[in-house]
């Protein structure tokens, strides 16, 4: 059985209880097992945590955690996994103490996160999505709990970190995973700056469109209209007639605001595109000068010239 969705997690904000530290930032494979009652936002933390790039594997029979370990390598493969093993394994559970004290005396470092919930609140979820308690068989939902909370005492007694997601919405529990789980050298937004040409249409996946057909264009300086934007003589033309430079400047400053604006609403991807009449001169100029002036304070960048070559 798959975990409650979105809609089965009730908005509010309640400290979550027993929580270790922040997980550490290592160039070492990472381990994480999560693990908790049905309900309480495993799904939710695995999603997050393949948004980062973690390899995730969810509701995996605990005998075989030891075989995808093998895949974790220093150099390659995999670095970091996150593992979701839970009762819904049915009969192969009973095995996930022995693996755990396998993986420990063979000195191989992992996590484990237990995910917790009211009573209360887990019958509020599953009354909102109308699904069964993957143990409450013929009785109610909170003999389905009642019987999950038997079964994981000792896991969440092996736990490093406890999270509470009673009062927790989805958002809360994704902004605390990437925060467990937050690397310096990560960006919290992946940036794409992209130039078009309006007479080619609107690219439908932008997030922000500007128009820099207010600037002089190069197109009619008969020595620039075989170039792009990407051509020094270009680039200087566009940026040093008036009003360029400082439309990059202000622009860019706008940006830098609105990226933290989207880390804190959990929008991992961000296209910003800037269009002129052909998408060849202005706006390439313009998008090229953007994604440095990104780079400079220190997001991560893809450009991309959607027309150019169109002519």
């Amino acid at each position: 059985m798959d975990d409650i969705n979105d809609t089965g997690l009730i908005p509010a904000c309640v400290p979550e209880q027993d929580e270790a530290a922040k997980l550490p930032p290592s160039d070492q494979p990472e381990l994480l097992i999560i693990s908790g009652m049905s309900g309480a936002g495993r799904t939710r933390a695995a999603d997050t945590l393949e948004d980062l790039d973690w390899y995730v594997v969810d509701n995996l029979p605990p005998r075989l955690l030891r075989a995808l370990t093998g895949m974790m390598t220093p150099d390659g493969g995999v670095r970091r996994l996150a593992v979701v093993v839970d009762v819904r394994s049915r009969e192969f559970f009973a095995e996930f103490s022995s693996i755990l004290a396998d993986l420990k005396e063979s000195g191989f470092n992992y996590r484990l996160l237990f995910l917790d919930c009211s009573d209360d609140e887990l019958v509020k979820r599953y009354d909102n999505v109308r699904r069964p308690h993957p143990l409450q068989g013929d009785g109610r939902v909170l003999d389905g709990i009642a019987a999950e909370r038997a079964l994981l005492d000792d896991m969440r007694k092996q736990a490093n970190i406890i999270i509470d997601t009673s009062g927790y919405s989805v958002h809360d529990l994704a902004r605390k995973i990437r925060a467990l789980v937050a690397d310096e050298a990560q960006s919290d937004v992946r940036v794409t700056v992209m130039s078009f040409g309006f007479k080619y249409g609107l690219p439908v996946d932008a997030d922000n469109v500007v128009d820099v057909r207010f600037l002089p264009n190069p197109y009619w300086v008969s020595e620039l209209r075989h170039l792009t934007g990407r051509d020094e003589p270009v680039a200087n033309f566009v940026l040093e007639k008036v009003g360029g430079a400082a439309f990059v400047e202000k622009y860019t400053s706008l940006i830098l605001d609105v990226l933290q604006g989207y880390a804190r609403e959990l929008k991992p991807f961000v296209t910003f595109a800037v269009g002129c009449t052909g998408g060849k001169h202005r706006s390439v100029a313009i998008a090229e000068a953007i994604s440095e002036r990104l780079r400079a304070s220190g997001q991560a960048v893809r450009t991309i010239h959607r027309d150019v070559g169109r002519e």
